[in-house]
């Protein structure tokens, strides 16, 4: 082989090496890898942060199974699962449930001494009386008759034999108002086992975030607007996240208005009716077990009291009150961006 020839095969073998070498490369660079299933009887939507995309499906994979294992375990509707277990139970016996069933149960009643009976998850019998598809007022006397039944007191957890059970004949959970909240940190648990370096899991609108975006950036989050008029005016302000839970209760994402009131799906517990001191409550703390819960109960107690146990608790939070004045925690001085100021 002649000299010129030699060089050019050198000449060809670096080629390859090098193309090699930035496939390599590229493969080891770090993406987004997204999915979008139905699980917990609502869309859920997965963003992960890692080199691999098959590294990315197994663990999402593996999270959203996490999801439907906990919907079957929680769920209000399913004769099978422990929730109802506890609800049949209701003044007879205590019910032993797994260490997932007595983890929520122990956050609901948590919220529910915090907000001061704002977050109940015994509500239920009250909500049913409800119909916002056919905007249906319920009788105040049948709304009475169930109150009794209301209240999260009625709620006895023994940690030690690990069980759960409701004083009170006609007590009922639902763990809606939480649910999602605590099974987005599940989920979250579950990628982090599998190495995602970072991510967000957005259980309908209760989010956790962990890590940060590929290019190091924290995640850009908006909060939305509960007077939208236009297109343009969805979002009322912008933030960045790191390793938090986001939610945001609100009394536009389910009502109707009749002779000028708007009645909503966030009931007072004490009264059965839709409590109207806030247009909408956002919360951000560690996990989104504690979001979900404590911004339904911080816009049943109002912006007030809302604002002073946010502090308290070292939580954050943006509550727009009844007359759309916003409302910030300490902590958020300087980090939101407000769309249009306020």
């Amino acid at each position: 082989m002649n000299t010129q020839i030699r060089r050019l095969v050198i000449f060809v073998l670096c080629l390859i090496l090098v193309v090699l070498f930035f496939r390599l490369n590229q493969s080891r660079e770090k993406q987004l890898f997204k999915e979008t299933r139905t699980s917990l009887y609502t869309l859920v939507a997965m963003t992960v942060v890692t080199s691999s995309e098959d590294r990315a499906r197994k663990a999402m994979g593996e999270a959203y199974g996490e999801l439907d294992r906990l919907g079957q375990l929680l769920n209000f509707y399913a004769e099978d699962s422990e929730l109802s277990a506890i609800n049949r139970n209701a003044g007879i016996q205590p019910v032993p449930v797994s260490p997932d069933t007595l983890e929520i149960i122990q956050a609901a009643v948590y919220a529910g001494e915090q907000t001061e009976g704002g977050f109940d998850v015994t509500v239920g019998p009250v909500v049913k009386l409800w119909d916002f598809n056919e905007k249906i007022l319920p009788d105040p006397a049948s709304v009475a008759e169930r109150l009794p039944f209301v209240g999260y007191q009625n709620i006895v957890i023994d940690a030690a034999a690990s069980s759960v059970f409701l004083k009170k004949a006609g007590v009922q959970v639902d763990l809606g108002g939480i649910i999602k909240g605590f099974a987005a940190d599940k989920a979250v648990a579950v990628l982090q086992k599998n190495g995602m370096e970072g991510g967000i899991v957005a259980v309908a609108g209760d989010i956790r975030v962990f890590g940060r975006q590929p290019d190091g950036r924290p995640w850009h989050l908006g909060v939305q607007n509960p007077r939208q008029k236009e297109d343009s005016d969805v979002l009322l302000a912008t933030l960045d996240l790191e390793d938090k839970g986001i939610s945001t209760s609100g009394d536009y994402q389910r009502y109707f208005i009749r002779d000028g009131v708007r009645y909503h799906h966030l009931f007072n517990p004490k009264t059965g009716f839709p409590e109207s001191l806030c247009q909408s409550v956002t919360v951000i703390a560690p996990t989104t077990t504690l979001t979900d819960a404590f911004a339904t109960g911080i816009f049943i107690m109002g912006p007030k009291k809302g604002l002073a146990l946010l502090e308290k608790l070292d939580m954050d939070g943006i509550i727009v009150d009844q007359d759309g004045k916003v409302l910030l925690t300490k902590g958020l001085d300087n980090q939101v961006h407000f769309i249009d100021a306020k």
